[in-house]
């Protein structure tokens, strides 16, 4: 295998929060086979301090070589679809907070977690359309999306083309969503349950990171952060300002879901009235990376450590807005 098949070491949370005592440690799903790993590692303090689970869907860099043989240009596919060594950043942040952190192994080249496992771009799939114990989709702006390239497995690059040199075989494709899709969100749906039923509230941040954005008018400069909630039905009120409030008071630009508002995750994952929030936070890649956005910089640690104060008070927002439920409850 090449460096980019296996997972880097760095890449592994088992040692995400030495100094948070005994700790749980899940592995779930396949990549491919027993060679290439599980498609995610979950590791998490026994007593956690705070009721959060930090997400990284998109990191995912273990390439099995019948994967990167079907791709037109390996290193520019990777580049671009990667969220690169952001996993690293939420590693760093659960060792100074000691939340859970979830990380895919998987790459998003052979499947996104952050898409519905019917939105498919089925001309890019040999073989049968669809599963028959499946309904067919309806078609919505989700489909529309998979038609333009970018659904579950992303079949191009805007201004470059196809990603493939050939058709997904149907059987492939439902294998990687019963390896990879399924074990990752039924595992992520009971932790935060859990999570949920020990503090009466959790909170999911799904951690990405973006290209540099372009300044918008009236910006002073281009946002290093999108903080997105689904317009609002992701998460508490509370969450996603005191978030705005500390991230102004440190001096960056920050954008509210645009051009990202959060996608499957959160709508699958997030539920307020039954105490599950989540938040997707994008980070700017040139914040964290070399400007070929390629390889990490000395800024990721001190990037990590300013995320992490943030994530502790998200984390103490979440505990209160647990705290006040359960006494509404109480007292009804």
């Amino acid at each position: 295998m090449s460096p980019r098949d296996a997972p880097p070491s760095a890449a592994k949370p088992q040692s995400a929060a030495p100094d948070q005592g005994p700790m749980r440690s899940v592995k779930g799903g396949a990549v491919l086979g027993e060679l290439h790993g599980p498609a995610f590692t979950h590791v998490a303090p026994q007593s956690m301090p705070l009721p959060v689970l930090i997400a990284v869907p998109h990191a995912g860099r273990v390439y099995p070589s019948e994967t990167l043989a079907q791709m037109r240009d390996i290193e520019l596919s990777q580049l671009r679809l990667e969220d690169r060594f952001v996993d690293l950043l939420g590693v760093e942040i659960a060792k100074a907070t000691g939340t859970g952190l979830m990380v895919a192994h998987a790459p998003r080249a052979m499947l996104d977690l952050n898409r519905a496992d019917d939105d498919v771009d089925w001309e890019m799939v040999e073989g049968p359309g669809r599963r028959t114990t499946k309904p067919e989709p309806v078609l919505t702006g989700t489909n529309r999306r998979a038609r333009s390239g970018l659904g579950l497995v992303p079949r191009r690059l805007p201004g470059f083309g196809e990603i493939w040199r050939q058709r997904l075989a149907r059987d492939e494709l439902d294998g990687r969503i019963d390896r990879i899709h399924r074990p990752y969100h039924t595992y992520l749906a009971r932790e935060l349950e859990r999570i949920r039923d020990e503090w009466g509230a959790a909170l999911l941040i799904d951690l990405h990171s973006m290209p540099p954005l372009r300044r918008q008018s009236g910006q002073e400069k281009a946002p290093t952060f999108v903080l997105g909630d689904r317009f609002g039905a992701s998460c508490h009120n509370s969450l996603i300002s005191r978030a705005f409030r500390f991230l102004d008071q440190q001096g960056h630009s920050v954008s509210h879901n645009r051009p990202y508002s959060g996608g499957y995750v959160l709508d699958r994952h997030a539920s307020p009235p039954r105490g599950l929030h989540a938040m997707q936070v994008e980070v700017c890649r040139s914040a964290y990376l070399d400007d070929r956005l390629d390889e990490p910089t000395k800024a990721l640690k001190p990037l990590a450590q300013m995320l992490a104060v943030l994530v502790r008070e998200l984390g103490a927002e979440t505990a209160r807005l647990g705290a006040s439920g359960q006494l509404q409850q109480a007292a009804e």
